[in-house]
């Protein structure tokens, strides 16, 4: 009797390890000292990082009149700088500090986040 109660117990054994946990599953942010390093600095010293990935990337910018910190896109920490010449660009700095630049007006079509600066003190995850 004991060995048919325990076989009757098997289905409902493995019909609970197919279960999916409930709980929504929490993303691991790896993020880089150099990463960080960009939250901290003034708005002349960001603007001059910005302005100095975009140069690198081949693109011009004589001067970066306004940027921010946009959101974290997979383990890229996004900004936006806008320049004088009134063209904008999304600059993604990855874990490894290395940047991609790319026009803002190219992002819809990408299907990457907007360059809108997220307010001061909430940046968006």
């Amino acid at each position: 009797m004991r060995a048919g109660w325990m076989i009757a117990l098997v289905p409902m054994a493995a019909a609970a390890c197919d279960k999916q946990p409930t709980t929504p599953r929490t993303p691991i942010a790896v993020r880089s000292e150099a990463q960080d390093r960009l939250h901290k600095l003034n708005d002349m010293d960001r603007a001059i990082g910005l302005k100095r990935a975009i140069y690198d990337a081949g693109e011009v910018c004589k001067r970066v009149v306004q940027s921010g910190y946009v959101t974290e896109h997979q383990n890229l920490s996004m900004w936006t700088a806008s320049c004088d010449d009134g063209k904008s660009w999304a600059v993604f700095v990855g874990p490894d500090g290395s940047a991609q630049v790319r026009p803002c007006q190219d992002m819809a079509q990408l299907k990457l986040p907007a360059c809108v600066i997220a307010p001061a003190g909430k940046p968006k995850t």
